[in-house]
């Protein structure tokens, strides 16, 4: 049998208030423990659609509609408090630029025990950055942002979401700016990721070919809806 969905996404869409469409319609599932693509031009609604999954618009600027089903559970019908429980510990983000979702004013060691306390989860710094694939994080633990590489950053922010092991992790343009070697290898870390742990993604890029190196299914946005309102399976 087919995996159960873990996320549902049914007809949602986005008006950039007072009235402007971003989204209309758009439907999809993710099934338990599998990495789902989604690709598009810059500009067809990627990130502004991945931030709506975790109630992160502000509501004075986007109106939102439909439904976001987390194992059943609406997302959007949430209050903030109730929200504070889910992000991170069930559906974690990983943002486009590392830097700016850092602070650049504390070590990387202190940025993850605040996760883990927040969220009174178990684990340890240095073990959730070896999960996300730096094998002596020593150095890492204690720098600062600002001086460690883009590729470490990306690690990094990786390790923060991974940190109350949650069901289901968006990554929006993860492998930006990354070279090819790093490209294969970050895609090889996702799957290992589901593959061991369960884990399940939504990556989004505007390069469908690397999506394809690594997610079990792709979703194409255009002009504001999925392309033929279909998933592609890889």
């Amino acid at each position: 049998m087919p995996p159960e969905p873990l996320l549902e996404v049914r007809d949602l869409s986005i008006h950039l208030r007072p009235g402007r469409g971003i989204l209309r319609a758009v439907s999809f599932d993710i099934p338990t423990g599998t990495i789902a693509g989604l690709s598009g031009d810059s500009g067809s609604g990627k990130t502004t659609l991945a931030l709506a999954l975790l109630k992160l618009l502000p509501p004075a600027q986007y109106q939102v509609g439909g439904q976001v089903l987390l194992r059943g559970r609406d997302l959007l019908t949430l209050d903030a408090r109730a929200l504070e429980s889910v992000r991170g510990a069930q559906i974690a983000m990983i943002f486009q630029d590392p830097l700016l979702a850092l602070n650049p004013v504390l070590r990387v060691r202190t940025q993850i025990a605040e996760i883990l306390r927040a969220h009174h989860a178990e684990g340890s710094p240095a073990d959730l950055l070896a999960l996300a694939g730096i094998p002596s994080p020593a150095r890492v633990l204690a720098a600062y942002p600002h001086e460690l590489s883009g590729g470490e950053r990306q690690r990094v922010t990786i390790a923060q979401a991974l940190a109350c092991r949650p069901a289901l992790i968006v990554a929006d343009e993860p492998f930006t700016s990354l070279d090819a070697p790093r490209v294969v290898a970050l895609a090889a870390l996702f799957r290992r990721l589901r593959d061991q742990g369960g884990t399940s993604f939504l990556l989004i890029s505007h390069h469908p070919g690397i999506l394809a190196t690594a997610a079990d299914q792709l979703l194409v946005l255009q002009d504001g809806t999925l392309a033929n309102g279909e998933v592609h399976a890889r």
